[in-house]
């Protein structure tokens, strides 16, 4: 399977500074992932803003009766523009997901999302991409879209 892009953008309508400071702490994604994801970070997080290098480990349940342990590092961040956060181990082959900042002349920000991931298994998850994985996945972004309009009213 060759893996997927796909982007996402949201206007968070806040400075900069603030979205930032909110998006750049492992701690806040728990806020907003979805519930029934059942995303729990294990990593001592609380009050930490993100670095080069930091692994953050968490517990997902991405499907119905499927728990797993994920672990992203986080590869590259330049401050108030963009971080990127890689899979180590988890439940995709591949998951590079890049997050973009820009101020907007009104003082809101753009949050553009970059993914490329691909599910694991070969052929049997390039199946499993088709019937539910890629809608998983980006039912997980619209699940943000929506808590972004819920923590930032």
């Amino acid at each position: 399977m060759t893996p997927r892009r796909l982007e996402f953008t949201s206007i968070v309508p806040r400075p900069l500074s603030e979205t930032w400071d909110f998006f750049s702490r492992p701690e806040n994604l728990e806020k907003l992932t979805p519930k029934d994801v059942s995303f729990k970070i294990s990593s001592p997080v609380q009050g930490v803003e993100m670095y080069e290098g930091m692994v953050i480990q968490y517990r997902v349940s991405p499907f119905p009766l499927f728990v797993t342990d994920w672990v992203t590092e986080i590869t590259q961040i330049e401050h108030h523009k963009h971080f990127i956060d890689d899979q180590r181990v988890g439940p995709f082959a591949l998951w590079h997901h890049q997050h973009h900042f820009r101020e907007l002349p009104n003082g809101h920000t753009e949050m553009r999302d970059v993914l490329h991931y691909q599910a694991p298994l070969g052929i049997l998850g390039t199946i499993a991409d088709k019937l539910f994985v890629h809608r998983q996945v980006a039912g997980i972004f619209e699940a943000r879209e929506d808590a972004i309009k819920r923590l930032f009213p």
